[in-house]
């Protein structure tokens, strides 16, 4: 699953902040709020992870999927500049709320977002693309994310979300399945597909939170 900035380096940059002449403690300040920010959410994050495990109910809210993928794309934005990526979203706009976990939701967006950096890192640095959108049919909220790396073969498509299966040399196998796990739980379904022309499309569909229709008759509460 997603990974923060690693500890030893913020910690490493707070110490050379404070070395200087004069110290710099605002910058030594927001190193600090960033870990106790990451530290918090890691926590959230293996707190849900932990009642998933114990196929504890879903804490489901009404929310905004377009914005809980802004604020993944955040979380992700060094990493895939690093690897000379300018991540892009297209995100429907009318795009009607759904009930879920935003924490859950946002740890499936991040670990397809992170494996299509690690799939765009083979190929030609021009040609690597990863794009973030989101649409709706009449199955619900669809949200994918398509890269332009090395693609996937017919039989790892077939075998990806199951629970030990990888395709990475030092890969567990448990990303992925935690993911069709946490989407399962929300009533929903993900997939995998190769792109015609290159790369791969991780996608899953959500249900959508339908209007209330005004009750015919009913006279307005004085």
């Amino acid at each position: 699953m997603h990974k923060t900035k690693p500890l030893r380096k913020v910690l490493n940059e707070a110490l050379r902040w404070l070395a200087r002449c004069p110290p710099d403690f605002q910058e030594v300040q927001q190193a600090l709020d960033g870990i106790i920010k990451d530290g918090k959410r890691a926590g959230e994050i293996l707190g849900r992870i932990r009642a998933l495990v114990n196929k504890a109910p879903v804490q489901k809210e009404r929310l905004d999927i377009n914005q809980a993928i802004l604020e993944a794309v955040a979380l992700t934005r060094s990493e895939v500049q690093r690897n000379g990526i300018t991540p892009q979203t297209q995100l429907q706009p009318t795009l009607p709320p759904v009930l879920g976990d935003r924490i859950q939701l946002q740890q499936v967006v991040l670990n397809f977002i992170l494996n299509a950096v690690e799939a765009t890192s083979g190929v030609d640095p021009y040609r690597r693309n990863v794009v973030i959108s989101t649409a709706k049919d009449s199955n619900g909220a669809i949200v994918a994310v398509r890269d332009s790396g090395v693609g996937l073969d017919t039989d790892s498509a077939d075998h990806l979300f199951q629970p030990f299966y990888t395709t990475k040399a030092s890969g567990r196998g448990m990303g992925l399945s935690i993911c069709r796990s946490i989407i399962e739980a929300h009533g929903g379904r993900v997939v995998a597909a190769r792109n015609v022309d290159a790369g791969a499309t991780f996608q899953f569909t959500l249900p959508v939170q339908q209007a209330r229709e005004p009750e015919v008759g009913r006279r307005p509460s004085s």
